[in-house]
């Protein structure tokens, strides 16, 4: 992430709201291509999850607190956390359908991919099914996607697009 870092107390419920704020906020402020979005589970007082931003330059961080605090919204600067969950980054949009590990870490800022229950790293030819949903985090400062194994011997993203409420079915 870079050194130009705010936080955003958005006080959002659950992720999918989250990743929605954050892409509208984006969009609202024409975040540039090497911005980075994430959200944070915050569980201190309150639980919530907070927002962050990372953007390449000071002046760009300035003028998004600016805007973000007029907006009404909480801005401090850096990040609440160093394990932020990444929704905005280089190369996202580039992340659709079927594509290799090897195309994945090439087209994104994504640095590595982990597969749940393997003490290694995936093969670069490895075929990872994006269902157009991919939330890597940050992790000792690499942004990690985690994967599990699926039908053909492909990778999915952990986390799903559309998880199933808790209790849904009462």
């Amino acid at each position: 992430m870079t050194p130009y870092a705010l936080t955003v107390r958005a006080k959002a419920r659950d992720l999918r709201a989250a990743d929605h704020l954050l892409h509208t906020l984006a969009a609202g402020l024409a975040l540039p291509r090497g911005a980075f979005g994430c959200t944070h589970l915050v569980r201190t007082g309150r639980p919530h999850i907070a927002l962050s931003l990372a953007l390449p330059d000071e002046p760009l961080a300035r003028a998004a607190r600016e805007r973000l605090t007029g907006l009404g919204y909480e801005v401090t600067p850096g990040v609440p956390d160093r394990a932020g969950r990444a929704v905005i980054y280089p190369g996202v949009t580039a992340l659709t359908g079927t594509l290799t590990v090897a195309d994945l870490l090439a087209r994104s800022a994504i640095d590595g991919v982990t597969v749940l229950g393997s003490p290694r790293e995936p093969a670069p030819h490895t075929p990872l099914t994006t269902r157009d949903h991919v939330r890597p985090q940050w992790r000792d400062g690499r942004l990690l996607l985690a994967a599990v194994p699926a039908a053909g011997g492909t990778l999915v993203p952990f986390e799903v697009p559309d998880p199933t409420p808790c209790c849904a079915d009462h």
